[in-house]
């Protein structure tokens, strides 16, 4: 089979490399690989899974780093099977202890940081990737959630690196996180946790990274992703192309899989697919293209192989009624859509002094401008119908996701919203058409935002509804990457993101309401006892009708105090051509190129 010459996706000049980084072809010099093609919507930030916390970065990352277990790629509800180790872990009656094998013979890509010996894949590389979220060095925004399981003598190593103001000491043994030989890992966790093989499958945060590299490239290490694998990073340029291509030096991995019987779809890509050698493709190109225009026409021009994420403005015309469009039809284009497993949500400073805070008249302008979020309007204008409203953070397909649930994150009620304003003094003293606040000074929202084309449409709308409140709001246009940096350090008012589960449990909603996860996963900075203790009840207790009846209280909580007003789950729509092979949109896990194949005779021109 001869692959036919495609155009890259990527615009522009060459990129500027980091050292170490291989210059990756583009044109010509792609000729007879097999490339996938497509965009991101937002930039990434980087490549270390201790310093990332972006959906786009966490996408790259699990095709470079390898975690213990993986999710099946076609199975649905979701399974985990081993990646990297042997088999099952073996677990203590009281969830605390975990002990997994590693298979031997797994390498790490080859790296000038080995000088130019092959290195193994061993126990205490996921030892020390663990370690690296506790050091300060990293201010690791996960940091907070790796916390949460209480790693014997992890928090300890921690606080001495930070009292001492010394290097954090990973030569230190501790009973938490521990090889007790060359292949096997012991975990002991200071409270049961039931689903901590869920954390163990997430191989976007805990693949194993090799200590000499890290310590070779130091703070490059963003830019040099060395992991096991089936991809390595050939080409970043940053915000704007990377590009991936098959790691050589990749074991041997079969394509295999376990779904439903009656799964259809899932069956006939088991049957094509089944046996064949991992990865199929080459090579992954990626740009960031943040406008929608011109990522969907990119897609119709055939400069892209995959839209992952129809932009609203285009939904009707691509799949109107939920159908693919007989014009896409008519060129072999394939559609899918589904509720995704996330949620669209605006984000309070609980420590900000005008939007922030816990007595009754901050409560009450948090909930009043909640109220006045008109999310049908939303939904039907700026979406496109691809959303359903969010009743909480806890999203569906996710364990304790009730559809049934109803909540005042879904109300839009202005005469209620105002009638709160006015029971707490946020009234118009001075006749100018807005309202101030209850001491008599501004009463100005600011809200961070980026400079697309969706968010100005969610700006506008946000400005109508507002104004109707009474209240001015003013935005603060900015690169997702520099938002993110301002959230995490708690410097902003109010900012709108989106958050994807990591895992099939909906506990991983209720982490941004966790106080400990202040500064990682809690942007808003919230800190309420009540909530912690019920989020730590969850993270220990097995499923069951009393966990379920605590997730209800946690959501009740979460309406009560609004440090996030939680407005969507989105539904996505995905665009494939006729060429890509084996195109299942995962759940909830990232890692899923190396199950794709690419049939060169469908290419144009073949």
């Amino acid at each position: 089979m001869t692959m036919k010459r495609r155009d890259t996706l990527a615009l522009g000049a060459a990129a500027l490399l980091p050292a170490g980084v291989h210059a990756g072809g583009t044109g010509t010099e792609v000729q007879g690989k097999k490339v996938l093609r497509y965009a991101f919507p937002t930039a990434e930030t980087g490549f270390d899974p201790a310093q990332i916390n972006d959906l786009y970065s966490r996408t790259v990352t699990p095709h470079v780093f390898e975690g213990l277990y993986q999710y099946d790629p076609l199975s649905r509800p979701a399974k985990v099977r081993p990646q990297t180790a042997v088999g099952m872990p073996e677990v203590s009656d009281d969830f605390k202890t975990w002990v997994v094998k590693v298979r031997p013979g797994i390498y790490f890509a080859d790296d000038e940081a080995f000088k130019g010996q092959k290195r193994e894949l061993v126990a205490a590389d996921y030892v020390y990737s663990f370690k690296r979220f506790a050091d300060p060095a990293y201010k690791s925004p996960a940091w907070t959630f790796f916390a949460d399981f209480e790693f014997e003598g992890l928090a300890e190593l921690r606080k001495a690196a930070l009292d001492s103001k010394k290097p954090f000491d990973y030569d230190k043994p501790i009973e938490g996180l521990k090889a007790l030989d060359r292949y096997t890992i012991q975990f002991k966790l200071g409270s049961p946790r039931p689903r901590f093989i869920g954390t163990l499958a997430g191989g976007d945060l805990v693949g194993a990274m090799a200590r000499e590299v890290v310590e070779y490239y130091g703070d490059k290490i963003p830019a040099h992703p060395v992991g096991t694998g089936p991809f390595r990073l050939v080409q970043w340029r940053r915000s704007s192309f990377i590009a991936l291509e098959r790691n050589p030096t990749f074991r041997e991995v079969r394509y295999d899989a376990d779904p439903e019987p009656g799964d259809a779809e899932a069956q006939a890509i088991l049957r094509r697919l089944k046996g064949r050698l991992l990865p199929m493709i080459d090579r992954v190109e990626i740009s960031i293209v943040e406008e929608q225009q011109p990522r969907y026409l990119t897609f119709l021009q055939e400069r892209a192989d995959l839209l992952e994420g129809v932009p609203a403005d285009y939904v009707d015309q691509a799949m109107p009624g939920g159908r693919l469009a007989p014009n896409l039809r008519k060129r072999g284009i394939q559609g899918y859509r589904m509720v995704r497993l996330d949620q669209a949500y605006t984000i309070f400073n609980m420590e900000d002094p005008l939007v922030g805070g816990y007595t009754p008249e901050k409560v009450a302008l948090r909930r009043a401008i909640g109220l006045a979020i008109d999310l049908e309007t939303e939904i039907r204008r700026v979406r496109k119908g691809q959303a359903i409203p969010a009743q909480s953070a806890v999203v569906p397909n996710t364990w304790a996701y009730d559809a049934a649930f109803k909540s005042e994150m879904s109300e839009f009620n202005l005469a209620r919203a105002k009638g709160l304003l006015d029971l707490y003094g946020y009234v118009d003293r001075d006749g100018d058409g807005w309202r101030e606040m209850p001491d008599g000074s501004p009463l100005v929202l600011r809200k961070n935002t980026q400079p697309d084309g969706l968010q100005r449409q969610l700006d506008d709308l946000w400005r109508r509804d507002m104004k109707a409140l009474g209240v001015r709001i003013e935005f603060i246009p900015q690169k997702w990457p520099e938002n993110l940096k301002a959230a995490r350090s708690g410097k902003f008012m109010m900012w709108g993101v989106g958050g994807l589960s990591a895992d099939g449990d909906g506990q991983g909603g209720l982490q941004k309401y966790h106080g400990k996860q202040v500064g990682g996963q809690n942007m808003a900075r919230f800190k309420n006892p009540r909530m912690d203790e019920i989020y730590e009840k969850l993270s220990t207790m097995p499923d069951s009708p009393e966990r379920r009846a605590l997730f209800r209280e946690a959501n009740r909580i979460a309406a009560a105090y609004m440090p996030y007003k939680m407005h969507v789950h989105r539904v996505v729509t995905d665009l494939a051509m006729p060429w890509v092979i084996g195109y299942r949109r995962p759940l909830f896990w990232q890692d899923y190129w190396q199950y794709l194949d690419i049939d060169g005779s469908l290419l144009p021109g073949a």
